[in-house]
């Protein structure tokens, strides 16, 4: 994994730099995050609240639900955190708002019972 994390929105109005690596990297299958996506699936990097910063713009955060925050770019609507009450000590940085995605493989899953039926996951799966 990577010392530093880097990444932004779309557009590019937001941007932000992380450093250490993530707590950890995880597939989150819950209604909420596929409705703040668009995605049926969602991946995250669990990053500490105090090792990042915003280097560029803002961060828009939307009430979600009770104790949830849902992060995101006021400018283009990338969708880029997930921060709640319960796990208060970190952020969960979208996947694809991070330039080094690649870099942070997921190795669990979150809310599994969630999954859509039609969602099969395999490592051995090629495009």
């Amino acid at each position: 994994m990577a010392d530093q994390i880097e990444g932004g929105c779309l557009c590019g109005a937001v941007r932000f730099i992380a450093t250490g690596e993530p707590k950890w990297v995880a597939w989150c299958h819950c209604q909420s995050c596929r409705k703040h996506s668009g995605a049926p699936v969602s991946v995250f990097a669990a990053i500490r609240r105090d090792a990042y910063v915003v280097t560029k713009g803002e961060i828009t955060k939307f009430n979600s639900s009770p104790g949830m925050w849902r992060g995101f770019c006021a400018k283009c609507g990338s969708t880029l955190t997930c921060e709640s009450d319960r796990l208060s000590t970190e952020t969960h940085f979208h996947i694809g708002s991070i330039d080094q995605a690649a870099l942070l493989q997921p190795n669990r899953h979150i809310f599994p019972e969630e999954r859509l039926p039609w969602l099969h996951l395999s490592e051995a799966a090629e495009g």
